[in-house]
């Protein structure tokens, strides 16, 4: 067996040979680098690929960035005694050249950054209430036809996003507790009424802190898990595949995950609001020296049943937004592993941005209504 010959060149009467095995595994990055300066401008030469013994997609790469070297030297090169294949080669390295990157995104003006900002609030918000009428379309076959109740999708829903996260929820609830009682504690310790933290205790966690933290939690852990998972089956083009055998999407991977989460919400913003006057209870005993059978006692007087009403009325709407928004956020994702990840965290931050406007408007109305 021959020895295989490295590849090399010679430059002979305005004439560069190239000889040997111009392929990846033998060549070297700067093989022709230093070369380029040799010749002189205006000079021309001639390219010889006769004694080549092989050439590979990286060589031919090669050979053609020292052409263009040369050119910028004003030097000439012609090539010579190439077979088609050789010929083929540095026509696509030619071809690879000529494929330019794409173009930077243009800077944009403030005002015009402002213009582009509201056409894309536009098309999400066009896109949206679109997706919201499939959801409501969904909503009304079901109820039409009970049988297409996908019953172990939602159940398995309600697990996955109610039963697995209340160990979050209490931990953070609790805590939660524990800071509102200390912090309106040691005000009102200064007037000598320390009791009244149970009235703000109450108030504040059945009305508001209850549902709303837990609707935040659940839009960061849940929310993303929904835009996750529906944004990777896109990539894996599992969406499509439904529409192509006729199935809707929607039914089968979107109306579940509502339905679940409306079911779970507010089972879990009840626990969030037990964890939370427990918290406050406790530091209550070691804080303020009210026991607990004072501070129930005073809970039960004081507290109204409305307040807990008022707090449950939330939740079904908190649990529509962040399914919805988190459905919708991974349908949005395109053919990259990128997108996912950008659509997961947009999905939490539109649903937590929406709950705290929500939650707004329910405060104003309750205050218009005397609530």
């Amino acid at each position: 067996m021959s020895e295989v010959q490295l590849p090399s060149f010679q430059f002979t009467n305005n004439t560069l040979v190239f000889t040997g095995m111009w392929c990846t595994r033998f060549l070297t990055a700067n093989i022709l680098d230093s070369h380029s300066r040799v010749f002189q401008s205006n000079q021309t030469i001639t390219l010889n690929f006769e004694k080549i013994e092989g050439l590979d997609t990286n060589g031919a790469c090669l050979i053609h960035q020292f052409i263009k070297q040369l050119e910028q030297r004003h030097v000439t090169c012609k090539l010579a005694d190439l077979n088609d294949e050789q010929t083929r080669l540095m026509q696509l390295a030619e071809k690879g050249d000529e494929l330019s990157p794409e173009p930077a995104p243009e800077k944009l003006s403030g005002l015009a950054n402002i213009g582009t900002a509201a056409l894309y609030l536009k098309r999400q918000t066009i896109q949206f209430t679109s997706f919201l009428g499939q959801i409501s379309e969904a909503t009304w076959l079901w109820l039409q036809h009970p049988k297409r109740i996908r019953w172990t999708a939602i159940f398995h829903c309600v697990d996955a996003t109610g039963y697995q996260a209340m160990g979050i929820v209490s931990l953070l609830s609790f805590l939660i507790g524990v800071v509102l009682c200390y912090q309106m504690g040691v005000q009102l310790e200064t007037y000598g009424a320390t009791i009244y933290v149970v009235d703000l205790l109450g108030i504040s966690i059945l009305r508001e802190f209850g549902p709303l933290l837990t609707a935040i939690i659940v839009a960061g852990r849940t929310g993303s898990s929904f835009a996750a998972q529906i944004g990777t089956m896109k990539l894996n083009q599992e969406i499509d595949a439904l529409n192509t055998m006729g199935l809707s999407s929607t039914e089968l991977l979107v109306m579940p995950k509502i339905s679940g989460l409306v079911i779970a919400l507010p089972l879990l913003s009840i626990l969030s609001m037990c964890a939370g006057i427990f918290g406050g209870m406790i530091m209550a005993k070691l804080l303020f020296s009210i026991t607990y059978m004072d501070f129930l006692d005073r809970f039960g007087k004081v507290i109204e049943l409305k307040m807990l009403v008022l707090g449950m009325i939330k939740t079904p709407v908190f649990a529509v937004l962040i399914a919805s928004i988190g459905c919708f956020q991974g349908l949005q994702v395109t053919n990259s592993a990128e997108s996912v990840g950008k659509h997961t965290t947009i999905s939490v931050v539109h649903a937590i941005f929406m709950i705290i406007v929500t939650d707004a408007f329910f405060s104003i109305v309750y205050s218009k209504l005397g609530l």
